[in-house]
């Protein structure tokens, strides 16, 4: 009987004075995906810190405490992404979004003004709550504030702003590095600037409005009809109410979906395939390059500031390779592009791994190793991680979709912080040549895979793609 209201008649309300709803929905954008912008910078900014906050005189790393500090702070996403998610669910998109800002300022605060690795690792971890609550409840927000033809643009501007944080990370590393780099404690500078996106997340987030979805789940569909009224034309808004309660009722009565429900054969092809994509997109490596690009090309020969400066084109490929990618996700099919950049980031492992073992103490070696660094990351974020996102929304049916995608993504995290907390370690006791061979061994294993067991899902509707997975072709 408490549900009743969602099958009520749509709910007047009065259109409040407003500007123009395609300017406010603009507005709506820009501030949400800050979160965006601090989970790229988080990720990126360590990048160029660790070999600072390495020295003897700082916090005196050694291998393994260098990836626990990169990688404490991904093991917190992973379990920012799983109560994240059920945490918006209960109060709310957009107060999730700002106890996240005020958890992004106080964790990045503390990272500035840790005394020791404990301390670090501890505030990481903090940090990774954030970003990984961020990755969950942001795209989450826009999706239920878009309209559905801008919908796709509009959630992949998040992919967009974390590639513009790491890109933004990595020239504030050089230009402080390069300043700064030979007075004490310039890694604290690099990791203060965090806070400035937070605070600005917080402060914008006071003027957004919360998702009418959500709101109308809860019953409150008055509510849900005034932000209607400020983001779309008033039709539009009665006509969109009025979709969102015929989906809550068919979604309450619709048989959710459960653990004991993997011993199904097409439900467990569609989870394992899931896990497996998540999985391989991230032991491919492109963290080792995120995290620890500043490392790889002192290795391969450049200078610390050299090699800061350097990897400012890592940053700037990743932002042109994302917006390209994004430009080709509605015109091309989904298995031949993952399947191109799959085979683009394997052929540049295998250079990176190859140069490095025939040409060790070459001058020449450390501007291939960069050529090829810029050449993985243009397969790997204009292909290979909006595809990965987007074929992880579009397998899973409804009814599946909180398992599925759940345990999918932790696995994409788990992966993520294993290549974070043992790349260090890698470097140092294999070498950079074994290193990125292993890398392309997953990557050639992902090859196999997508070409395999991947069905093609662009123009298939839910239903069409559960009857693909549900046929013995499918199968895993």
């Amino acid at each position: 009987m408490g549900n009743a209201n969602i099958s009520e008649q749509p709910v007047q309300a009065n259109r409040p004075e407003q500007k123009d709803p395609k300017k406010f929905l603009k507005l709506i954008t820009i501030v949400s995906t800050f979160g965006g912008l601090l989970f790229g910078y988080d990720t990126g900014v360590i990048n160029g810190a660790l070999p600072f906050m390495a020295q003897a005189d700082q916090l005196n790393l050694t291998p393994f405490t260098e990836g626990l500090v990169a990688s404490s702070l991904v093991l917190g996403a992973a379990f920012g992404s799983i109560f994240g998610g059920k945490l918006s669910d209960t109060k709310g998109r957009r107060k999730v979004i700002l106890y996240l800002a005020v958890l992004f300022f106080f964790s990045a605060a503390g990272c500035v003004i840790a005394p020791n690795t404990s301390v670090m690792v501890g505030f990481r971890f903090l940090l990774g709550l954030a970003v990984g609550g961020s990755s969950v409840v942001i795209p989450s927000y826009l999706a239920e504030m878009a309209p559905s033809d801008k919908r796709g643009r509009l959630v992949t501007q998040n992919e967009l702003m974390i590639v513009t944080g790491q890109f933004l990370a990595y020239i504030f590393n050089a230009l402080i590095g390069n300043i700064f780099g030979d007075t004490g404690h310039v890694w604290r500078y690099m990791l203060v600037i965090a806070t400035l996106p937070a605070i600005a997340l917080w402060i914008g987030v006071l003027i957004l409005p919360e998702s009418p979805r959500w709101l109308a789940s809860k019953g409150k569909m008055g509510e849900a009809l005034k932000v209607l009224n400020r983001i779309r034309s008033e039709r539009i808004a009665q006509q969109e109410l009025q979709g969102i309660q015929a989906n809550l009722s068919k979604e309450q009565k619709q048989e959710k979906m459960s653990f004991k429900d993997l011993g199904i054969p097409w439900i467990r092809r569609i989870v394992l395939l899931g896990i497996v994509l998540g999985s391989i997109s991230q032991l491919v490596g492109i963290n080792s390059i995120m995290y620890y690009g500043t490392q790889i090309l002192e290795n391969a020969g450049f200078g610390t500031k050299t090699a800061l400066i350097a990897n400012v084109a890592n940053g700037l490929i990743a932002v042109i390779a994302v917006i390209v990618g994004m430009s080709l996700l509605n015109k091309v099919n989904r298995r031949p592009m993952l399947l191109t950049g799959l085979v683009g980031v394997t052929i540049a492992l295998i250079s990176i791994g190859t140069s490095a073992h025939f040409l060790a103490g070459s001058p020449i070696l450390p501007y291939i190793v960069l050529s090829m660094t810029v050449i993985y990351l243009a397969f790997f974020q204009g292909a290979i991680a909006p595809l990965v996102w987007l074929i992880l929304a579009e397998i899973f049916p409804m009814r599946l979709r909180g398992v599925g995608m759940g345990m999918a993504v932790l696995f994409l995290w788990l992966c993520n912080f294993l290549v974070g907390l043992f790349f260090p370690i890698l470097l140092a006791g294999i070498g950079l040549s074994a290193t990125f061979f292993l890398f392309a061994l997953f990557a050639i294993i992902g090859v196999i895979f997508v070409g395999k067991k991947l069905p093609e899902t662009r123009g298939l509707s839910l239903e069409e793609i559960e009857g693909i997975f549900k046929s013995k072709s499918a199968s895993l």
